[in-house]
């Protein structure tokens, strides 16, 4: 489990073809983790490595293919290379020491960067090729992030190394739960055990609010929902928050007592995001749905779906039966997210336990853009089942 204190920092290199950045992603990570030649356009796809890089710490490399692919399948890799901005937290701009000038295909790349909020570093590779550092590329405004390197005789690999630890974001603002917890405090989890749960383990936001808890010096009790009331019965004190599954929430609504603070994992995965405040705002568009409008159903993980299914089938039959409306829904999952999002209504989102901050963030801007309503998977079934209010009444829960 990836402790949430220390999240992993998304690094991503770009630059046009041939300026190097295989070789420096090879050279930065001590391994080869990109195939490296000198026949442009070698790198097709986003490459992406999770581990640790000192002295940054834990990480996700992403090697892009070249801002300046050409063709129609040059296009499209461009493209995929422009929607990484939305999660990259450091991006490393390549570019060839030799060429005298920035491109337009740099020009843009740092463009989007200071559009996106993106901190950068400037690597001038290739250094060991020219003749005088002074006669390479004029460094023009960007002189502070710049730095001279070569991935082929390694010069001052742990220069960029260490500039690009310097632009480490800050840890999360706020917890996932431990600030809303008390020492001895006690915490029942629920966690259903059906077809949608993964055969041995805990899903990650169960794994994160267990550490947080243990961080916090509370007590975490874990249980079925049909164990729930047992649970409750033989507790010696009354717990100081129930947290449950979020398509659990009318079977555990109506077993705990309103006087204990009941929320979900997907909504505190949602403050823990920073999209809680929107979102919240946002849900109350259900009521506003009309037959023939389409919502799109967007999750951050690539699971096997299976029967049952919350994303595909029961937010979709809950949505129908609630607002009693023929709706129709398109689904999403993983890294993709369309950036027109004119033809919905409603876009609900996972918690997105699996996307960095950044990238829940930058959907959430999307729509926020373009005017659709963005809400999230925890508030969307609290507020069908009357329950809203409650789920975001925890003492000390703010935003």
């Amino acid at each position: 489990m990836e402790q949430n204190s220390l999240p992993r920092v998304t690094v991503a290199f770009f630059g046009k073809r041939n300026a190097g950045k295989s070789s420096l992603v090879n050279a930065i990570t001590a391994q080869d983790m990109s195939i490296v030649s000198e026949i442009k356009g070698t790198t097709t796809d986003p490459v992406k490595k999770t581990m640790e890089l000192l002295p940054l710490g834990p990480v996700v490399i992403i090697d892009t293919p070249g801002i300046d692919d050409e063709g129609e399948l040059g296009q499209l890799r461009i493209e995929k290379t422009r929607r990484i901005l939305d999660s990259v937290q450091i991006a490393v701009l390549v570019k060839d020491c030799r060429e005298k000038k920035f491109s337009p295909e740099e020009k843009y790349l740092l463009d989007e960067f200071k559009n996106k909020k993106v901190p950068c570093v400037v690597a001038l590779n290739k250094c060991d090729l020219a003749e005088d550092e002074e006669n390479c590329v004029s460094m023009e405004e960007n002189s502070e992030s710049c730095i001279f390197v070569s991935a082929l005789s390694k010069k001052n690999i742990e220069g960029l190394k260490n500039k690009i630890a310097s632009l480490r974001p800050q840890q999360h603002k706020v917890p996932f739960v431990k600030d809303l917890l008390k020492p001895k405090d006690t915490v029942v989890l629920v966690i259903p055990i059906d077809k949608a749960a993964p055969e041995g383990r805990l899903i990650l936001p169960q794994q994160i609010a267990l550490r947080d808890i243990l961080d916090a010096q509370a007590v975490p009790v874990c249980t079925s929902v049909e164990n729930l009331s047992y649970v409750l019965e033989i507790l010696s004190q009354k717990p100081a928050m129930v947290i449950t599954d979020s398509q659990a929430f009318a079977q555990v609504d109506k077993i705990v007592p309103e006087e204990i603070p009941l929320t979900s994992f997907s909504i505190l995965m949602s403050r823990f995001k920073g999209t809680l405040e929107h979102s919240a705002e946002c849900v109350k568009k259900i009521d506003e749905l009309k037959s023939g409008d389409r919502v799109l159903i967007s999750e951050g993980c690539t699971h096997h779906r299976q029967c049952g299914d919350i994303g595909t089938q029961k937010i979709p039959a809950l949505l129908k039966k609630y607002s009693g409306r023929e709706l129709a829904f398109d689904f999403t999952s993983g890294g993709t997210f369309p950036e027109d999002l004119s033809a919905y209504t409603l876009v609900i989102h996972c918690g997105g336990c699996m996307l960095n901050e950044k990238e829940m963030q930058s959907r959430e801007e999307y729509c926020r853009k373009q005017g659709v309503p963005f809400t999230n998977y925890g508030m969307a079934i609290a507020f069908m089942n009357g329950i809203l209010k409650r789920t975001l009444e925890i003492p000390g829960f703010t935003f």
